[in-house]
């Protein structure tokens, strides 16, 4: 039977958690608040359910990619990202459910993360310190879409991953993509779209 761990209706402060159990189901939330705790997961995505809570001025480590999670439950204030995360959604959102509009983000560090295909929604991004280059952002896509549209990229870029940024949401205020794992699968080279990036608009390296 597989175990399910539940961290919920209490307040962590200043431990180390580790989700790193393979055969076990984690659960953070409903109101839980973590604060000042390094969390620490080496686990699939479908193993992790954020259901409700503040993370506030954690460490969040994904040993291993993280991949397609919803921060959106989970409010985020002052926490810093390392490791990698694919296709991971941060801060509220309004289109999806209920569940979803309760979370936000704010003060949060990416530095030291690698993300692709990674957004922030109705979030000063202004507050949120990104990765720089091989990763790059695309600020305010739906603003810039007209523009990134009408640019020269290499290879499928346009075609696929553009068009991915540009159909965003209203409420996305970025996305978050990987150099070298845009080239490889979009038929280019990390230096044939890091001169097309250099030229586009609306674009944090």
């Amino acid at each position: 039977m597989t175990p399910n761990i539940h961290y919920e209706h209490r307040e962590i402060v200043g431990e180390r958690l580790e989700l790193t159990d393979k055969k076990a189901i984690y659960w953070l939330g409903p109101d839980v608040t973590l604060r000042g705790c390094t969390l620490v997961t080496n686990i699939s995505a479908r193993w992790l359910h954020l259901v409700s809570g503040n993370l506030i001025d954690c460490t969040i480590h994904a040993k291993s990619q993280l991949k397609t999670l919803p921060w959106a439950p989970m409010k985020l204030k002052g926490c810093r990202f390392k490791g990698h995360f694919g296709g991971n959604d941060f801060g509220f959102r309004e289109d999806v459910d209920d569940r979803w509009m309760t979370g936000g983000i704010e003060d949060c560090d990416f530095s030291e993360a690698r993300l692709n295909g990674c957004a922030f929604y109705n979030c000063d991004m202004s507050t949120i310190r990104l990765p720089r280059w091989p990763c790059f952002t695309f600020l305010e896509p739906l603003k810039h879409a007209a523009e990134l549209r009408q640019h020269t990229w290499p290879g499928r870029v346009g075609r696929v991953t553009i068009e991915v940024v540009c159909e965003s949401t209203k409420d996305t205020a970025a996305v978050t993509w990987h150099a070298p794992t845009v080239a490889e699968k979009m038929d280019t080279t990390v230096e044939e779209l890091r001169a097309a990036l250099e030229t586009a608009s609306g674009i944090f390296m």
